[in-house]
This record gives C-alpha cells, sequence and structure tokens, in this order.
C-alpha cells in the first residue's frame, strides 16, 4: 500500500474532478449557449455528444499510447491543455472555435482518467480496490455537484463567460494540486501492445463493453437535457434549476463514495439491478416530472444511482481485464461516452420528435439493452472454466 494513500487518492479525485468538471460542466450551459449562439438545443448539446465521441475513439488508443511515459508528467500535461481549453471557451464569441476547444481536450481526457483509476487501485491491497476507485469516482460527481449546478447559476445571474472562467479556475487549481502534492509515478508494469489488446479476444470484456455503452447511455442520454427538463416540464426557475443539479451532484457523491462498499458487499445484486431500478425511476419522472416536490425526491434517488452505477461500469469491465488495468479503464471512457453520445442524440431526436418530456423514453430505451448484455457478461463470465482463467492473471 502506497504511504498516505488517502491523502493520495484525494488529489487524484480532485484531479478527475477538474477533467470532469469540463466535460459535464457544459451540460447545466446548454440553455444559455443555445441562446448566446443562436443556435438550437439539439445544436448546442453537440458540446456534450461530440466530446463523448472524441473520448469514445481516443479511450483505448491514448491510454495506451502512453502507457510508457512517467503518470505525473502525463497527468500534468492533459490539465495543461484543459486549461487553454476553458480559457479559448470563456473568450470566444464563435460556435465552431467553442466546438473546437471542446474536442481537443476530449483525446486527452482518457489519459488522466486511466492513469487515476489505475493508480488508485495500486494504492490499497487487492480487496479495497473497488473502494478506491469508488472514491476518486467522487471527483466524477464532484463535477455534477459544483461544476454543473455553478456553471449553470453562473450563466444565469452573470454570463456564459463567467461559467467557463470557473471550468478554467477549478482545472488550474486541479493542476497545482497534481504539480505539488503527487509524487512522481513511474509508468506501470511493462506490458506489450499485443499483451495488453489481447484481452479484446475474452466474451465477457466485450459484454461488459456493450453493458456499458448502454448503462451510461441510460443514464447521461436523459441528465444531458436535465437542465432543459427541469425548465420546461417542472417549470422551475433557473436558480431552482441550479438547487436541483445541486441536489443530484450531493446524491450522486453520496453513491460514488458507498459504490466500493455496495460492490463488495454483494457484486451481483449491484450489478443487475441498475437497470430496473433505472425503469422504474424513468416511469416515475414521467408520472410526476410536472410536479417539484415529486422531482425533488426523484433527483436524489436519481444522483445516488448515478453514482453506484459510474463505479460499478469501471468494476465490471477492469474485472474482466485485471492484467491491462489501464487499457481496459480506457475501453471503459470509450464505452462511456460511446453510450452518452449515441444516447444524446437518441434524447435529443426524442425531444425534437415529441417534446422536452420525451427525453426520458431514449432512456428507457438505451436501459432495456442494458439488461440483455450484462445477462449476457453474467453468462459469458461464469462459462466453465472462465472464473479459473482470470483469477490467475490477476
Amino acid at each position: 500500500m502506497m504511504k498516505g494513500h488517502r491523502l493520495f487518492i484525494f488529489i487524484l479525485a480532485v484531479g478527475v474532478f477538474g477533467i470532469l468538471n469540463t466535460e459535464m460542466g457544459v451540460i447545466g450551459l446548454l440553455p444559455y449557449v443555445s441562446a448566446y449562439f443562436s443556435v438550437s438545443i439539439s445544436e448546442a448539446g453537440a458540446l456534450v455528444s461530440l466530446f463523448a465521441l472524441i473520448v469514445a475513439v481516443s479511450g483505448p488508443v491514448m491510454p495506451l499510447l502512453m502507457s510508457r511515459f512517467e503518470r505525473k508528467k502525463a497527468m500534468l500535461f492533459v490539465l495543461a491543455v484543459f486549461i487553454a481549453g476553458n480559457v479559448i471557451s470563456a473568450v470566444t464569441d464563435s460556435f465552431a472555435i467553442l466546438l473546437a476547444a471542446r474536442v481537443i481536450p476530449a483525446f486527452f481526457h482518457p489519459v488522466y482518467c486511466a492513469l487515476a483509476f489505475s493508480a488508485a487501485a495500486e494504492a490499497v491491497p487487492q480487496e479495497y480496490a473497488p473502494d478506491a476507485v469508488g472514491k476518486v469516482m467522487v471527483g466524477v460527481a464532484a463535477g455534477m455537484v459544483l461544476g454543473v449546478p455553478v456553471s449553470n447559476f453562473l450563466a444565469d445571474a452573470v454570463s456564459l463567460q463567467a461559467a467557463f472562467a470557473f471550468f478554467t479556475a477549478v482545472t488550474a487549481a486541479a493542476f497545482a494540486a497534481t504539480l505539488f502534492c503527487i509524487p512522481s509515478m513511474p509508468a506501470g508494469p511493462k506490458r506489450t501492445y499485443g499483451e495488453q489488446i489481447g484481452i479484446l479476444r475474452r466474451p465477457a470484456v466485450w459484454m461488459s463493453i456493450f453493458a456499458i455503452v448502454f448503462m451510461n447511455g441510460a443514464l447521461f442520454g436523459v441528465f444531458t437535457y436535465l437542465a432543459e427538463y427541469l425548465g420546461v416540464v417542472t417549470a422551475l426557475s433557473g436558480g431552482a434549476v441550479s438547487l436541483f443539479l445541486f441536489v443530484y451532484g450531493l446524491s450522486n457523491s453520496a453513491g460514488s463514495f458507498l459504490s466500493g462498499r455496495l460492490i463488495r458487499w454483494n457484486e451481483g445484486l449491484t450489478v443487475q439491478a441498475f437497470p430496473w431500478v433505472l425503469l422504474a425511476l424513468y416511469a416515475l419522472v414521467w408520472l410526476g416530472g410536472a410536479t417539484a416536490a415529486v422531482m425533488a425526491v426523484l433527483v436524489v434517488v436519481w444522483g445516488f444511482i448515478g453514482g453506484v452505477n459510474a463505479s460499478t461500469q469501471q468494476y465490471i469491465l477492469t474485472q474482466a481485464a485485471p492484467e491491462a488495468k489501464e487499457f481496459a479503464s480506457g475501453i471503459f471512457l470509450t464505452s462511456a461516452n460511446a453510450g452518452t453520445m449515441a444516447a444524446s442524440a437518441l434524447c435529443g431526436w426524442c425531444i425534437a420528435q415529441w417534446g422536452t418530456a420525451a427525453v426520458l423514453l431514449g432512456g428507457a430505451a438505451f436501459a432495456a439493452v442494458s439488461v440483455v448484455f450484462l445477462r449476457l457478461r453474467s453468462l459469458a463470465f461464469h462459462r466453465p472454466g472462465k472464473e479459473e482463467t482470470i483469477a490467475q492473471v490477476s
């Protein structure tokens, strides 16, 4: 175990927060981007879906290519790229330049996150790895606790540029924390690219990949338009929307923090229950989404489910490929963001066709498909001899 691993994991979570704040914080800005740049809400949604597309493309490649580099230097480079992108976003008046400022950092997003997840898992005994990764995942939730609602509030109370300046400040703070508080970290165990890519021959890995695509899409396809939903369907003011998003993030943090314990308590139930619970939640939102009091309760449940889900997805893939954690984490990010991209597009299409409330249909469709792939994963993972094979390489 790494000395001072609790502080180390906290700093990794801060760094992930800096990255995810840039990715997720823009979700709360979509209505303001739409108004400022005179584009439709669906076009503004490209800031989310295009970012997700780039992460999906670069997820397996970039961590693999940079796996030979000293980890701390790689992390600092990624954060510097994000700082530059956020500065440009804060000063541009062109929607095309704003998109470009999002696209370039997105290529390096998987590098920092994959390194952070694997470093956290290696800092603690193996049985506590899900807890360590879950605590780093709190950085993702913090991007919602602070990133989404604070950026939404700043855009509503000050300006869209103030929100992008907030992203810049947070990323700069993450850079400083990484520079001064994280020790030098040599590259991980030397494995050839062929050895790492070899995990893709396993059926359990592919079923995990497809399960993650549809699990993440089921959640974030709808969440992408949550600010719009709360404003249009629930008829909340801008300040109330910010408050609801903040509550969502707090609950998401709790889910991330407790996710490792839930996985260690009952892995099968934690994994398999997600799509069913989410489908039930969407049914309740469909019935009560116009009532603020009902949505206040559902948003708390929604956030907790999302926090548990993020750690669960990362776990099911690295469990299927324990000897190539960074590459598997990169594939996890690709799969998750591919799901976000596809589901955001589907949910945006549903909104364009049938109105804002129809966003739930896209999320429900993805949740239903994830049930199938989770079951197929379970069958592939537990076929005769499979558990023993994976246990040997871990």
